[in-house]
């Protein structure tokens, strides 16, 4: 099949930025008048969308309306998300397969007495036709903030809009719950994390395990549904929106009572969304607040819960393997994670400080270790004293001992303990979450609870800025699994506060754990 003349000739994208590119199919839509959606490339993502080129989506709260009566919709992808404070704030999400008519939620504290209608913003994401290879896409986005809820509080809520209204009895069935952090540090709580989970079988293997650890909240390091296949940050021919349909239907089990808390990969940079290819990203969720800029890096926030500081940071803007967005933010974003890691680390409520984020740190497999996150940000989680800090990128397990100036500070053997104020920090790749998996070096065995080969080092490599060349003799690679599994932390305050990180299999097996500690 030939390609339509459509996009970025090859001989300028691999010398532009994600902008540059973006501009330059802005400025030749609006010369040819190619599509009529045009604006939507630009930047124009919602009803009253924003002017071209701005990447800023103006949100709407009058929905648009359809042909189709409001009995015939069905909502469907609820997914929840903390606001800032996740004592006090809930954001609500889903779609719908239509647009619809004054969109809205209901919420109580009983699921048979839920409140008055709160109204519901509109997000209205199109998706450009690509003559030949595929047809124009528009999809539908509904979210209601919630402020002002009691901690330690569980509500029922159900969305529903004209002509569908989950409080009467042939939609009751819709309405689900969700619960607030409490006022003050639980005893203990738990959360789960993963990264790479894509659309398929293995994917959604992942709910039942993941509901049963009854987490607080579930941590989604990036490469979130894999609608670009691609991950460069490029207009792409093989680009499908409606893989987040299909997303979003596969996790709404879990994510529709658990707060499910993404931040960005490389997969997610959809370069058809604004200049920075995050359009899609601010359609589809409602995340904290709390970055130094939602409205262009929606995937950086920080919020608390109990005893741990989590912050959310967007690799991207600091990979030296995958440049599209390289350096965005220019070092806004850094500046913002030490002054972060600082408040937190002066909060007497917060023990323990988890970061998660997209590409790897600490990695043998396949993409290796990103020597632009290791320059930019390493010397500040050393300075904080971070405690934990979650990858995805590489799909695998592997966990490296403590890590203190680049170099092993305290061996961490499967059941073992560490104290980051004097060890350093641990970091966990977690890319197991459901996508095709990865491997190890050539020679190098696996090495998991019930089946250690420990090895002195392992052979790997690291991205520079120019390329994949520097290699590496490593000694920190401590646990090593090829298979689907996810994070599950446990979370305990008190006088002897700590975490316990527990590697789960597809099957439900441990394959890793140990315990970070700190003393009051």
């Amino acid at each position: 099949m030939e390609i339509p003349d459509f996009g970025v000739p090859p001989r300028l994208a691999g010398r532009m930025s994600m902008a540059e590119q973006h501009e330059y199919l802005r400025t030749r839509l609006s010369r040819r008048r190619t599509l009529a959606t045009a604006g939507a490339v630009a930047g124009g993502l919602l009803t009253g969308c924003s002017s071209p080129g701005s990447g800023a989506a103006t949100r709407s709260p009058s929905p648009a309306t359809s042909r189709a009566p409001g009995s015939y919709v069905t909502p469907f992808g609820r997914h929840l998300a903390f606001g800032a404070d996740p004592r006090t704030q809930m954001r609500i999400s889903w779609q719908v397969p239509l647009a619809v008519r004054k969109p809205y939620v209901r919420v109580g504290l009983r699921p048979d007495e839920l409140g008055d209608k709160v109204e519901a913003e509109l997000r209205d994401l199109r998706t450009p036709e690509l003559r030949g290879v595929r047809p124009a896409v528009e999809q539908y986005y509904l979210h209601t903030a919630l402020d002002g809820l009691r901690p330690g509080t569980t509500y029922y809520y159900g969305v529903g809009h004209e002509g569908f209204d989950p409080a009467s009895p042939p939609h009751r069935s819709t309405i689900h719950s969700f619960r607030t952090a409490p006022a003050r540090p639980p005893e203990r709580f738990v959360f789960t994390a993963f990264g790479d989970q894509g659309v398929g079988r293995d994917a959604a293997a992942n709910n039942p395990l993941l509901l049963r650890q009854n987490p607080a909240f579930h941590l989604h390091a990036g490469d979130i549904c894999y609608a670009d296949p691609t991950g460069k940050g490029k207009e792409s021919d093989v680009f499908d929106a409606t893989r987040w349909d299909l997303f979003l239907k596969q996790t709404e089990p879990v994510a529709r009572s658990v707060p499910w808390m993404v931040t960005t990969g490389n997969h997610d940079m959809e370069a058809w969304y604004s200049p920075d290819g995050y359009g899609g990203q601010l359609a589809r969720f409602s995340l904290p607040d709390s970055g130094f800029d939602p409205r262009t890096a929606p995937g950086v926030y920080a919020f608390r819960y109990g005893n741990v500081g989590v912050v959310a940071l967007d690799a991207n803007d600091v990979s030296y393997e995958i440049p599209a967005n390289l350096g965005y933010t220019e070092g806004r974003q850094t500046s913002w994670l030490d002054r972060t890691l600082g408040e937190l680390r002066a909060d007497r409520d917060v023990d323990f400080v988890v970061v998660f984020f997209h590409h790897c740190a600490y990695s043998t497999s396949t993409h290796a270790s990103d020597g632009g996150v290791r320059a930019e940000w390493l010397p500040l989680f050393a300075r904080h004293q971070v405690d934990l800090v979650i990858n995805g990128h590489n799909h695998v397990y592997e966990r490296t001992d403590a890590i203190r100036d680049g170099e092993v500070g305290r061996p961490v053997p499967v059941g073992g303990s560490t104290d980051p104020r004097r060890d350093g920090t641990v970091y966990v790749t977690a890319g197991g979450g459901g996508k095709d998996l990865y491997g190890f070096p050539a020679g190098v065995a696996e090495s998991y609870e019930g089946n250690v080969a420990d090895r002195e080092s392992v052979d790997t490599f690291r991205w520079t800025k120019s390329r994949l060349a520097r290699k590496e003799s490593v000694t920190w690679s401590r646990v090593r699994y090829r298979g689907f599994s996810f994070l599950t932390v446990e979370a305990v305050s008190g006088a002897a506060p700590r975490l316990t990180v527990s590697a789960l299999a597809q099957s439900g097996e441990r394959i890793d754990h140990f315990e970070v500690r700190r003393g009051r």
